[in-house]
């Protein structure tokens, strides 16, 4: 079978004029058996009239499904009328007559004994055919009356296994007899036709019971009765490929998934080798499992369907025994029910949406809403009680709690209308003016049933719960109950408590109301002592602190406050005027704002003003133009900024301006200003404090505006301009330097009191500069780092023209002379002109190499004095002067100092070796000894083991020449490198009793040659 015919396993059902597909089988031809009893029913594929398939309107009339009565011919009606017992004896009869007969007339007519048993035999033989052809007629005349008989019922179930047994004794016949099996079949095959439903039906539920009770009532095996049902699947498949029409197909496939499931249902289990599905038609078996699925889920779904809100334990056990018995998984069977479930909150939450979206919506119109919600919610109660039963385990899958987030209903899509439902059913709860506990219940419940997440529902009690707050306690105000309480707070705990309100969003309110009473009583600029006390009295009642109340003010009195200070910054240095000034201080005090709130509100609107200058003042192109913009800012300080600072305080801007000077001199004579000029002429003699007029304000400063280094860059730039003066340039590249009094140095003092300087940071800036431009010309004067009596008294002399302070001046050239001499001692150590010991007497006076010599070039250093050690030729390692002295002189770490020494030890080893050897063949003695020296003294680093050569004479000479150097070497020394060359005991002994050396009779057999 073509696969495609399961896909359409949802593909709707409708009505169609055609003949049913499932019709039934009137005219069947003989069944033909094999020896191993399987058979097949063959049906003409093209040859059916009108007459063998009835119309569906022809079967609703007859109700029968096995058509009318066989009628018996000649022979099978004589059968019809004996028992087993009389055909036996009429055919003994039969047999005897005709052998009498035979013998009879032979005799008669011949006389001849011979023919006459001829004749016996003949009539016997016709005897015998008569005999044979009425028993083989049984079989047929006893399928003929178990046809008939079946027939005579109205429901073809009534018949029962006796019947069927009584007619199969009746002709002594057997039931596993070819025709009458084959009738039998026929039977069975036409009732499972009739039962399985027609074209536009569902399953009922009921035919698998029917299609099992009638096959054991036949007595039929289920291999017999699996070919049945195989034979009419194999009808399916011949009539979809003879139809044309979609719909047609559609419904052939799904009569087909129909026939699948209830064949599976009736042979359980033995289904899966029974019912060859995928050898004779090509169904795979996941398409098998698709039609037993689908099917079991509209079984399930049909019977859901009579489960409503009154839904109890009954019905529960008999959904669970239903499931199993339509085969249904737990997981399906699950998702159905909870789909019902919703599917029956759906129609009351529709009912509600439509009343609550009505245009003609009244009071009674809410109650409805409430009331549909209310049968959801006992409907959802009634399920969670029969979860927890406790015959859970036996109740069908997926009682529980109702959401109706998933399934396929649109709410989700619909979130709005849930949210408007829970709203209605939160006001209804809280429409009595206070909430009871159960409802709380209930509206947890409920958003968990709409699936409202939790912020969702809570922001709607929040607004729900806030309207019925600000109800009540509009009412405890009108009506007195609030002020008449002792203890107002105890009060409004209460109210909330009633209504379960958090206390926190219950103060939100209180401010809301307090702020808004506040916005009235200052929309006339200022507050009056009328509105002062009815704040005061809606604070008491409210129960508001403090901090909020200031907040409050802050925010509401000062943004008014605030245009007013805007104004009067924006009328520029000549537009603060009188009328300016009053306007400020009637703000600033009829508004009842705090000094603190007032100053830090001019302080925003100042410091953004100042903060427009700087911004000009880092784009300028040059320093001249940067220090213009910066007194422009120093002119507003002075002019705008400190007088509008004195009439906040309420004070007068001559008073006002005398502290911080005050201030400023009293810090100047705390720090020590040294003998530079440039911080002398900022703190300014009386006379010309008076010419330049009174001081700005320094209580509103850019300290926290702008970071450290950008205020000390800005103070330097105009201390420059001071210092330098104004440059002008005119053509041919030339340009005109103009001188500025001393007057400038104040207005860098005011400049420092805007920027938030303190008197150390500016003193540091003076320092800083005055220190770079004696840095400049003392590195010109110590070019070669030598510091003699001549560059002393000149750097003397440069000290007093600049201004510094001696301290600065030492350690500047200090610190010049020090660089200098770091780079000579590291451009030594890379030419290897610095040992060890002139590093020791640069330690001595005190030179610090840490700070001069770098690490790498320090162990560079070390390297290279261990190497002159392992080259002396003395053979000496001294331990302790090699693993903590030098390394100590060199301040480089002690393990990786060992580490350096044994692996300069271990190359040098095996050269040393070498070296000997070629100087052997030199005949270089005094070198010999020197490298086998050197050898010794890599062997007290690192012990070695003896040591091969190709040619041994060799080693031996080695030893035989050290062994008789002068000065003579120590014993000790002898007796290491007599091992460490490998040679025995008496080699040695040989050797050093030899008069002459190795050296020495080469010598004379080369003279003898020569």
């Amino acid at each position: 079978m073509n696969p495609s015919l399961i896909t359409s396993i949802n593909a709707p059902i409708s009505p169609s004029t055609r003949s049913p597909l499932l019709c039934h089988f009137l005219t069947p031809l003989p069944l033909r058996f094999s020896k191993n009893r399987r058979y097949r029913v063959s049906f003409p594929r093209c040859a059916a009239t009108s007459s063998d398939l009835p119309l569906v309107s022809e079967q609703a009339k007859k109700p029968d499904v096995y058509g009318n009565k066989k009628e018996l011919t000649g022979l099978q009606s004589i059968v019809e009328k004996m028992t087993p017992p009389v055909r036996l004896a009429t055919s003994a009869v039969v047999l005897a007559a005709s052998l009498a007969a035979g013998y009879g007339l032979g005799l008669r007519f011949s006389g001849s004994r011979n023919i006459a048993l001829g004749g016996a035999a003949v009539a016997g033989a016709a005897g015998g055919g008569l005999v044979y052809a009425l028993n083989s007629a049984v079989p047929e005349v006893a399928a003929t009356s178990l046809h008939n008989f079946v027939a005579e019922f109205e429901d073809p179930a009534s018949v029962t296994k006796e019947d069927i047994e009584r007619i199969a004794d009746r002709y002594g016949v057997n039931k596993g007899d070819e025709a009458f099996l084959a009738e039998i079949c026929d039977i069975y095959c036409r009732y499972v036709t009739s039962v399985l439903p027609t074209e536009g039906q569902s399953l009922k539920g009921d035919e698998v019971e029917k299609i099992v009770k009638f096959k054991n009532a036949l007595g039929i095996d289920d291999p017999d009765a699996a070919s049945m049902h195989m034979e009419i699947g194999r009808r399916i498949f011949r009539q979809r490929l003879e139809t044309g029409e979609r719909e047609g197909d559609a419904e052939q496939r799904r009569a087909f998934m129909r026939l699948v499931y209830v064949s599976a249902l009736v042979f359980g289990d033995a289904a899966s080798f029974l019912l060859p599905w995928k050898r004779v038609l090509k169904v795979t078996d996941a398409q098998v499992e698709i039609a037993i699925r689908e099917n079991a889920k509209q079984l399930y779904a049909e019977r859901l369907k009579s489960v409503g809100r009154d839904i109890n334990v009954e019905n529960l056990v008999d959904l669970r025994k239903a499931q199993l018995s339509f085969k249904l998984s737990d997981e399906l069977a699950e998702d159905l029910f909870r789909e019902h479930t919703r599917a029956v909150a759906v129609e009351n939450i529709s009912s509600a949406l439509g009343v609550l979206k009505s245009r003609t919506r009244a009071v009674k119109s809410m109650a409805l809403v409430v009331e549909e919600l209310e049968k959801v919610l006992d409907f959802n109660n009634l399920l969670v009680s029969l979860k927890s039963h406790s015959e859970a385990d036996q109740f069908a899958r997926g009682v529980g709690p109702i959401s109706l987030i998933g399934g396929e209903s649109d709410f989700e899509r619909r979130m709005d209308d849930l949210k408007l439902l829970y709203r209605a059913y939160v006001t209804d709860a809280l429409s009595g003016g206070r909430i009871e506990e159960n409802k709380l219940v209930a509206m947890s419940q409920l958003r968990n049933i709409l699936g409202l997440g939790t912020r969702e529902a809570e922001a709607i009690s929040v607004d729900v719960t806030s309207k019925a707050y600000r109800k009540r306690l509009s009412s405890a105000v009108s009506t007195g109950d609030l002020e008449a309480q002792d203890s107002k707070a105890k009060y409004l705990q209460k109210l909330c408590e009633e209504l379960h309100f958090d206390a926190q969003k219950a103060s939100a309110i209180h401010e809301e109301i307090y702020r808004q009473k506040l916005q009235q009583c200052v929309a006339g600029g200022e507050l009056s002592e009328v509105s002062v006390a009815s704040l005061l009295r809606l604070r008491v009642m409210l129960c508001i602190p403090q901090q909020t109340i200031e907040a409050a003010h802050a925010e509401i009195c000062g943004s008014i406050f605030e245009k007013v200070v805007r104004d009067a910054i924006s009328s520029g240095v000549d537009g603060y005027d009188a009328e300016t000034r009053k306007s400020v201080r009637k703000a600033a005090h009829g508004l009842r704002l705090s000094r603190e709130t007032a100053m830090s509100i001019a302080s925003k609107a100042v410091r953004r003003v100042f903060t427009n200058y700087i911004r000009r003042a880092r784009a300028a192109e040059n320093r001249t133009e940067s220090a213009k913009e910066l007194k422009k800012m120093i002119a507003f300080n002075t002019l705008v900024v400190t007088e509008m600072v004195a009439d906040i305080k309420g004070e007068s801007s001559d008073k006002a301006s005398e502290e911080p000077v005050q201030e400023k001199e009293e810090a100047g004579e705390d720090e020590e200003w040294g003998s530079l000029e440039s911080l002398r002429k900022t703190r300014p003699d009386k006379e010309l404090a008076e010419k330049m007029g009174k001081p700005g304000q320094t209580e509103i400063t850019l300290k926290d505006d702008l970071p450290d280094r950008d205020r000390i860059d800005l103070y330097k730039t105009y201390l420059l301009y001071c210092l330098t003066g104004e440059v002008t340039r005119i053509p041919f590249g030339a340009q005109i330097t103009t001188k500025r009094d001393d007057s400038e140095y104040l207005l860098l003092n005011q400049l420092g009191g805007i920027l938030g300087l303190t008197s150390k940071e500016i003193v540091n800036i003076h320092v800083g500069l005055a220190e770079q431009a004696f840095r400049q010309q003392a590195e010109v004067i110590l070019a070669d780092g030598q510091l003699t009596k001549a560059r002393v008294e000149q750097l003397d002399e440069l000290q007093k023209q600049v201004g510094l302070p001696q301290p600065q001046a030492e350690k500047v050239i200090k610190n010049i002379t020090t660089t200098k001499m770091a780079n000579a001692i590291e451009t030594a150590v890379n030419q290897g002109r610095l040992n060890i010991k002139q590093i020791r007497e640069l330690k001595e006076a005190n030179v610090s190499l840490d700070s001069m010599i770098a690490v790498s070039l320090r162990e560079k250093l070390f390297k290279k004095t261990v190497n002159d050690i392992f080259s002396s030729g003395t053979g000496e390692f001294d331990e302790t002067e090699v693993y903590e002295t030098i390394p100590a002189d060199l301040s480089i770490d002690v393990e990786k100092a060992k580490g350096v020494v044994h692996d300069l030890a271990r190359s040098r080893l095996s050269n040393s070796l070498i070296q000997s050897v070629a100087l052997l063949r030199q005949r270089n003695a005094k070198g010999v000894v020197s490298s086998l020296n050197d050898l010794l003294a890599c062997d007290k680093a690192v012990p070695a083991e003896p040591m091969s050569w190709e040619v041994s004479e060799e080693l031996s000479d080695l030893y035989d020449i050290y062994s008789k150097s002068d000065p003579k070497p120590a014993p000790e020394k002898v007796s290491r490198l007599q091992y460490l060359l490998g040679i025995d005991d008496s080699t040695a002994t040989a050797l050093r009793e030899m008069e002459d050396g190795a050296l020495s009779s080469s010598a004379e057999e080369g003279n003898f040659v020569f």
